[in-house]
């Protein structure tokens, strides 16, 4: 074909009447999907943020960080599903085959997925943790062996400082049992021991007494002492405990302790230490033979 029949051919084409009305038309529905699309995320988003809004006044301080990060979620989520289908909607109009597209798309789905457990696994357990409420930035928790606050929470990893500085990094895959240090109050267990030749009921008294005077931010409820926990040749141990505030248990039971040991040591009350006696058996043969 030469140029002249090729010009001749793709003047024709442009100049079809036909052709520019179906153009127009395909170009008139792309707006409208797309107007349509963006108007529908829109207003699915306005609905989440009126429905977080309102679950906010009814729930607890610590509960409006989750309802927040769902709500993050789940506007990702159907911001994706509703692009994905006008993206579809849109190829459709220019005439391309959506059947094996989609196919392709299911096989290489497919591929991906076996291809990648693990971060499928930490997508999902991310997901769930968050929903479930199992822990937020902020607590303080145990997984294994990695005890520390939580920085960050991801749909792929959870971030944990430890107090020592350390920053942990684990993959939600892997956090098959949490325990959580700050949703309920702690208890701090304080033992005390005193020479076994002191008077346990004036030590109980003077540790009761010391007791009511502790005024404690930390503290739920004043602290109670229990008794005598323990009776050994070494001394006797007294046991005293506190209700406090989540993770304050450690603070507490140093200050209770050196309030204790002051009280203690004012009232001339001795903690047991190692002693010794010697005994002279040359002595007492002497003391023998005197006597008789």
């Amino acid at each position: 074909m030469s140029f002249k029949e090729l010009y001749t051919k793709t003047v024709a084409e442009l100049t079809d009447e036909q052709l520019w009305q179906n153009f127009g038309s395909s170009a008139v529905r792309v707006v409208i999907i797309l107007v349509v699309s963006k108007f529908i995320v829109w207003l699915i988003h306005k609905t989440i943020d009126r429905s977080i809004l309102s679950s906010e006044t009814k729930r607890l301080p610590n509960h409006i960080r989750r309802m927040r990060t769902i709500g993050k979620l789940l506007k990702n989520v159907i911001s994706y599903v509703v692009y994905f289908i006008a993206a579809m909607l849109v190829l459709s109009e220019f005439g391309i085959n959506l059947g094996p597209l989609l196919a392709g798309a299911g096989v290489l789905g497919l591929a991906i997925g076996f291809g990648a457990q693990s971060l499928v696994k930490d997508v999902i357990t991310g997901f769930f943790i968050v929903l479930e409420d199992q822990f937020a930035v902020g607590d303080i928790v145990q997984t294994g062996t990695f005890k520390g606050t939580v920085e960050m929470i991801g749909l792929r990893t959870t971030r944990i400082q430890s107090w020592t500085g350390e920053v942990h990094i684990i993959p939600n895959g892997m956090i098959n049992e949490v325990t959580n240090f700050s949703i309920n109050n702690s208890m701090a267990v304080i033992d005390i021991s005193i020479a076994f030749e002191e008077e346990v009921e004036r030590a109980l008294e003077v540790i009761r007494g010391t007791m009511l005077t502790i005024h404690d931010e930390n503290l739920v409820k004043a602290p109670e002492v229990l008794g005598i926990q323990t009776i050994s040749t070494a001394g006797v141990t007294l046991r005293v405990i506190a209700e406090c505030r989540p993770n304050t248990q450690h603070g507490l039971s140093r200050r209770l302790n050196m309030e204790i040991k002051k009280a203690l040591d004012a009232n001339g009350i001795e903690i047991p230490y190692p002693r010794m006696v010697t005994y002279n058996r040359n002595d007492k043969a002497g003391g023998v033979q005197g006597g008789a």
